[in-house]
Order: C-alpha cells, then sequence, then structure tokens
C-alpha cells in the first residue's frame, strides 16, 4: 500500500524541476516583514493565484522582502525565488529583474505555468512604485 501523498508526490516530480519543488517545499522568506517600509498584494484574475510581498529597505538596498502566496506550486515557489533574488539588491537593481533570470531561478517551467513568474514580477513592480523610504 503507497504511503500518504506518495502518488502526488511523484506527480509533482515528473511535472516540475528539483529546484521549484525545493523553494516550494522549502521557502525561502516567508511571511511578513514587521513594520514594511511597503506591502503589495497582487492577483492574477485568470487563474486566482495572489501574492503578497513586503518589504524593508535600508539605504537604498532591499534589506528584507518576504512574501506570502497563495495558489499553484510555481507561484508559491516563484514568490520565493523573487525573494532570494532581489534581497540585498539596490531598488534600480531590483527593477531591472527578468521573467528569465526568475525562470533560471527554478530551473524550468511547465508552459502551464508561464503565468506564475509574471505575477512575481508584477507584484515586485508594484512594491519597488509603493516604497516610501
Amino acid at each position: 500500500m503507497a504511503r500518504c501523498g506518495y502518488g502526488r508526490e511523484l506527480e509533482l516530480t515528473g511535472m516540475y524541476s528539483a529546484r521549484l519543488l525545493d523553494y516550494f517545499e522549502h521557502p525561502r522568506n516567508p511571511g511578513e516583514v514587521p513594520n514594511p517600509d511597503a506591502a503589495v498584494e497582487v492577483e492574477n484574475p485568470a487563474c486566482g493565484d495572489i501574492l503578497r510581498l513586503t518589504i524593508k529597505v535600508e539605504s537604498g538596498r532591499i534589506a528584507e522582502i518576504r512574501f506570502r502566496a497563495k495558489g499553484c506550486v510555481p507561484a508559491m515557489a516563484c514568490g520565493s525565488a523573487l525573494t532570494e533574488l532581489v534581497k540585498g539588491r539596490t531598488l534600480a537593481e531590483a527593477r531591472e529583474l527578468r521573467r528569465q533570470e526568475l525562470v533560471q531561478a527554478v530551473e524550468s517551467l511547465p508552459e502551464a505555468s508561464s503565468h506564475a513568474p509574471q505575477l512575481a514580477l508584477d507584484a515586485l513592480r508594484a512594491l519597488l512604485k509603493a516604497i516610501k523610504t
């Protein structure tokens, strides 16, 4: 008899890269930044995925950034990867983050999940516009 969840584990492993699954199963920077300089929540109206980002900026650099996501595995993984990619960057450097860099961070995405990095980038752009330092 298969242990609980075993079939689901095989299904996810076949669909997603090991790195994407690692970001999903072991999220980096989850939660909320206390007393953030900005917070945004962006929803993909087509699928309903939601990504919330909070940020703390010090001396023009992203000192802390956290995420909360509700949605598919790739959306959660991209939110997690995004925080790692931009933490420590200047605001100008964070604005230069491109989709391909985010996709490379999670190794690859199925075609049906192409919305996930876009949601993360849309949330980042909204967050950077909302910063009041």
